[in-house]
């Protein structure tokens, strides 16, 4: 491209770009997380997190639980939505410093999504596109959102999860060179329930701009998840996670 054809776009993208921002609404933020160390882990630690809340028109949500979401098609109170995700991985540290470790990788799903009154509905599976985490996870919630002031609201949501074996193995599975450098016994899970889970969150509104939000989630490890070494010898099947986030809205 040229300089005289660089101008004219940049021109352009310039009185293109304040139309595009204004579509966006939402909140930013960062918030500090408390939480296991690894999936199974008995061991905490703090962390930051990203608090992000963003929609693009009805077109696009940004979240890190739910990823990046395209809401291609809705119909009354459905919604189909394909999202870009992100499965964390394994650190080879504490209590598994002899084990490989597992990298984690983005993720490409399906969610479909369904509202009723002050209820949210999802079910949604996604696979692995890059790093050491292989097959296919899926999961149902159902978030309810309930306004306690003008100021305040307070957010309910269970959930279960499932995964196939290859996605099993790849977080909970005990290789036999694993085993020989560790002392564990080798393992080899099937696909199963593998979570169910529970969270809440309070948001409350500082100003017309600023809201603090806290939160709290539990999980309990089942079937096969369970019943790894992983986390039957050097864990626990519950995994909770705590935190509070400072949050920027317009």
């Amino acid at each position: 491209m040229t300089s005289k054809q660089w101008w004219p776009a940049a021109v352009l993208s310039l009185a293109i770009a304040p139309q595009a921002w204004a579509q966006w609404e939402g909140s930013l933020g960062a918030g500090v997380l408390y939480a296991p160390d690894y999936l199974g882990s008995d061991d905490y630690d703090a962390q930051l997190w990203p608090s992000i809340n963003l929609d693009y028109g009805d077109t696009l949500s940004i979240s890190p639980r739910s990823g990046i979401e395209w809401h291609a098609i809705r119909s009354g109170d459905w919604t189909v939505s394909p999202f870009i995700g992100y499965t964390f991985g394994r650190d080879n540290e504490g209590d598994i410093a002899a084990f490989e470790e597992v990298d984690g990788g983005a993720t490409l799903g399906l969610r479909v999504a369904l509202e009723q009154g002050q209820w949210q509905y999802s079910l949604a599976g996604s696979t692995p596109v890059s790093g050491d985490v292989e097959g296919a996870e899926f999961e149902a919630s159902a978030a309810w959102r309930l306004p306690l002031s003008e100021r305040a609201f307070f957010t309910f949501i269970p959930s279960v999860a499932y995964a196939d074996e290859e996605w099993t193995e790849s977080m909970f599975s005990v290789s036999t060179s694993d085993s020989l450098r560790s002392g564990i016994a080798p393992y080899n899970p099937d696909g199963g329930s593998w979570r169910l889970g529970v969270s809440s969150s309070l948001t409350y509104a500082l100003t017309p701009q600023w809201s603090a939000t806290g939160f709290v989630g539990t999980g309990y490890l089942t079937d096969n998840a369970s019943d790894s070494p992983i986390v039957d010898d050097l864990g626990s099947e519950w995994q909770t996670v705590t935190g509070v986030s400072l949050n920027y809205n317009f």
